[in-house]
């Protein structure tokens, strides 16, 4: 066979294999997108015809909507509580269980074990421990004579509470930086302990420049999590006193407020507006990280 030939037949057997992909992405991802996108400039009611309004959807929604900078305010808050605080507890983490000690594979699992129960399940749990007369945590509270707030009912702790919450799934950005620590070199801990540097000194400049690509990948990954926050809000505001908590205290505007706008209301053409302000804004934000990434982000190639 010439080599044409065997070149023509190599890429027609190439795109035979992955045409089920495409085809899936075009009908499940790009074709929805587009969908959205013209819905969004309409106002589409699902009861009704949608009428041609532009862009206006996006007009009211920054101008007319006093819901969302609300929601806004609260998930801005939140991520800047959530990203930090979760990538310091599982890095900490990751470094105890990254220790050379016997049965050390155990602590790994059980440590692994809460990011596997569903969103559902923990949330529901977390309402228990947060019950504020007979919960967990106001009961150990009350052993040390502090009397604990009213947590999830309390439009002051509300909010607080549900980072509390997601600090519980930190297994999964703990295992990727206890992967990533495992792949320092001995060498350069010994180079550094032979210059005299301290367990502080070491991290702060062996271990942390050489797992910062692991730190950076958590960092977007978390950063993308914080903007969707929806099943834990949602479960709380269901045992709550309704959809966004306390005085919407929980009400997170990129997907609790967008779901209860397109389908408690029915407001499509509202929702999918506000669907591509979500990705545009996590595209945003994606971006700036890798810019400002390429100043800290250090790779050994």
């Amino acid at each position: 066979m010439k080599r044409g030939g065997l070149a023509r037949r190599q890429a027609i057997l190439f795109y035979a294999f992955v045409s089920p992909w495409i085809i899936g992405f075009l009908a499940f991802y790009i074709g929805p997108m587009i969908a959205s996108f013209y819905l969004s400039l309409t106002s589409y009611e699902i009861i009704q015809p949608g009428e041609w309004v532009g862009l206006g959807n996006y007009g009211l929604l920054l101008t007319g909507d006093s819901l969302f900078w609300h929601s806004m305010s609260i998930t801005a808050v939140y991520s800047a509580l959530r990203i930090p605080l979760g990538l310091l507890i599982a890095l900490g983490i990751a470094l105890l269980l990254n220790q050379q000690l016997r049965g050390m594979s155990i602590y790994r699992t059980i440590y692994f074990l809460p990011t596997l129960l569903p969103a559902v399940a923990s949330s529901i749990l977390w309402v228990w421990v947060f019950e504020p007369n007979y919960g967990v945590l106001n009961n150990g509270l009350a052993l040390v004579g502090v009397q604990g707030p009213r947590w999830l009912g309390d439009v002051d702790w509300a909010l607080y509470a549900m980072v509390i919450m997601s600090l519980w799934g930190f297994g999964g950005a703990m295992i990727i930086f206890l992967a990533g620590l495992q792949g320092v070199p001995r060498t350069l801990y010994e180079a550094a302990m032979i210059d005299g540097a301290n367990r502080w000194a070491r991290f702060w400049n062996v271990t942390f420049p050489m797992i910062s690509p692991v730190f950076f990948f958590n960092l977007v990954l978390g950063t993308i999590g914080a903007m969707q926050v929806f099943g834990e809000a949602y479960v709380v505001g269901m045992a709550g006193p309704g959809p966004g908590g306390p005085a919407n205290a929980t009400l997170f505007y990129y997907v609790l407020y967008l779901y209860t706008t397109a389908f408690t209301y029915l407001r499509m053409g509202y929702g999918a507006a506000m669907a591509w302000v979500l990705f545009l804004l996590i595209l945003l934000l994606t971006g700036l990280n890798f810019v400002v990434g390429r100043r800290w982000v250090y790779y050994a190639g």
